[in-house]
């Protein structure tokens, strides 16, 4: 009976000895299948044991503490992610590689405080585009404000004296020291979304040159099959029957066709312009709290 009490008490001390030892079980899966093409948002299912607390590095300089994240990688390229799962002073890491394509277009996000919008460039429009991603690379827009929002009209930044502008301030007259021929394109109409450059007036401006930064996205309104027949004849454009079926299920601003350069789309992220179209302006149309913006290139 007596060696049987010690054989036990000796398994409990072996136990808790093994007990305290233990380290945490770090594991994890993600969604990723081959092709994926940045902007590349991925799920990581943490398969972790034994632990209390966990950090992730996905390898692109962010981190997070979440226990499943879903992460966006903006670039291609091939990142180690590394998962430490946490149990007190005790720890364990697993690293997975994962590689990211380049995008087959040409793509923006602009991040904002009411959500981000991706945005295709188009290749009809070379001059736009190069000038667009040559001022995003050089973080010419971050922290610039959407300084003129119109609510069934339009949402326009690029204005560079926006940055750190006080309440009140006038804006809408800043920007590089150059302009953009104009590069009118019969296929980009400015339907719900389109991305398209500001610029002065006709007046001082009679080739329609646009602004070497500043930019409006399109939200508009209802647009009719009369309204099109009408500016067909007034202004002798001519809309295909896809560009018609688009305004009539998005609508848009069409009067604006052939006076001001589209040079691009919102492809995902509407409701983030239908946020930011719905603020509260003063009297020059200034949202009274402000709207910032980050223009990232995806490549």
């Amino acid at each position: 009976m007596q060696r049987v009490i010690i054989n036990s008490f000796s398994l409990l001390i072996l136990s808790l000895f093994i007990s305290a030892c233990a380290r945490p079980i770090a594991a994890f899966e993600f969604d990723y299948k081959n092709g994926k093409k940045a902007p590349s948002a991925i799920r990581f299912d943490n398969k972790s044991e034994k632990a209390t607390a966990y950090e992730w590095n996905f390898g692109d300089g962010k981190i997070s503490k979440d226990t499943s994240p879903v992460h966006s990688f903006k670039h291609s390229g091939t990142y180690v992610v590394q998962l430490t799962a946490i149990d007190g002073k005790k720890s364990r890491i697993i690293k997975k590689q994962l590689t990211v394509e380049a995008p087959e277009k040409c793509l923006v996000e602009i991040e904002t405080n009411h959500g981000t919008m991706l945005v295709e460039l188009s290749d009809a429009t070379p001059q736009h585009r190069d000038n667009f991603l040559k001022l995003a690379e050089q973080s010419y827009f971050d922290s610039l404000l959407f300084h003129r929002v119109i609510n069934g009209f339009m949402v326009q930044g690029g204005d560079p004296n926006s940055k750190n502008a006080k309440p009140g301030d006038q804006l809408g007259v800043g920007g590089p020291d150059y302009t953009i021929p104009a590069e009118f394109v019969d296929s980009l109409v400015h339907v719900k979304g389109a991305l398209a450059a500001a610029r002065q007036g006709d007046q001082g401006n009679p080739q329609k040159r646009s602004s070497g930064s500043q930019f409006y996205i399109v939200q508009g309104q209802t647009v009719t099959t009369a309204m099109l027949d009408q500016l067909e004849a007034r202004k002798g454009v001519r809309y295909t029957q896809a560009q018609r079926d688009a305004y009539a299920a998005n609508g848009g601003t069409p009067f604006l066709d052939r006076d001001y350069t589209v040079f691009g789309r919102v492809i995902e992220g509407l409701e983030v312009l239908d946020s930011i179209a719905a603020v509260s302006t003063d009297g020059r149309d200034r949202p009274t709290e402000d709207v910032k913006m980050t223009v990232i290139v995806i490549k």
